[in-house]
């Protein structure tokens, strides 16, 4: 080990985009996961919530490893209280995900066909939002190495500032496909309502997961 690295830490930006990406692996299965779901195919959804929790404790892994080692004298550009914070919200992420996986593993619920469409719509709104963020931070390692300033920084902070208009399109399909939910109370049994809801939910927490991560970044890079 160097000098260099003896006196000061190993960087912790390598093993937070290391973080990123595994979180991004669990929004991945999503569209899956509710593709399964609405063809009736309980096998492949056992097997994507088995997928899902096991990457979500690799994530989980890879985030106490770095709070573990985030070192204390090295030279960060970013406060670690920060750093932390953007730990948490983005492994909220992962941590909703799994919510998701398991509403839809212990119950066979059969998704009616005047709502699957808009199922569809919103899952796709909720991994839009999800996608933006991660593409976002994957760029962590090269924002640390320009000190969170520059046209790296710039570029980030173009690509997030976008987050809070795709989640506000996230929570207007969420309430109209909940209205539409309760039109159909005569068809539908009172437990299949109460887990539609439930997976809305866990859908509308990964969105809002993904907002609250943009924020943090966005505010690491005008904080500089």
């Amino acid at each position: 080990m160097s000098l260099i690295k003896e006196l000061f830490g190993e960087s912790p930006f390598g093993p937070l985009v290391q973080h990123t990406n595994k979180v991004h692996e669990c929004v991945k299965l999503i569209t899956p996961l509710m593709d399964a779901a609405i063809e009736g195919d309980y096998e492949e959804v056992h097997r994507l919530q088995d997928e899902v929790s096991k990457t979500e404790y690799e994530a989980d892994q890879v985030k106490n490893l770095i709070r573990e080692n985030l070192p204390r004298r090295y030279f960060l550009p970013v406060e670690r209280e920060d750093l932390d914070n953007f730990l948490h919200c983005q492994d909220s992420i992962a941590d909703s995900v799994e919510d998701f996986a398991v509403v839809l593993y212990i119950r066979k619920t059969r998704i009616h066909p005047d709502l699957v469409e808009e199922f569809g719509e919103f899952v796709e709104q909720v991994v839009e939002v999800c996608d933006t963020l991660m593409t976002a931070a994957e760029e962590m390692q090269d924002l640390a190495e320009t000190g969170f300033g520059g046209a790296e920084a710039d570029s980030v902070k173009e690509r997030i500032e976008g987050l809070g208009e795709k989640e506000w399109e996230a929570d207007r399909l969420q309430r109209k496909l909940s209205k539409h939910i309760y039109e159909r109370e005569d068809e539908l049994d009172p437990m299949t309502i109460i887990f539609y809801e439930k997976m809305l939910r866990a859908l509308s927490e990964i969105a809002n997961g993904a907002e609250n991560t943009g924020e943090l970044l966005r505010q690491m890079i005008i904080k500089r």
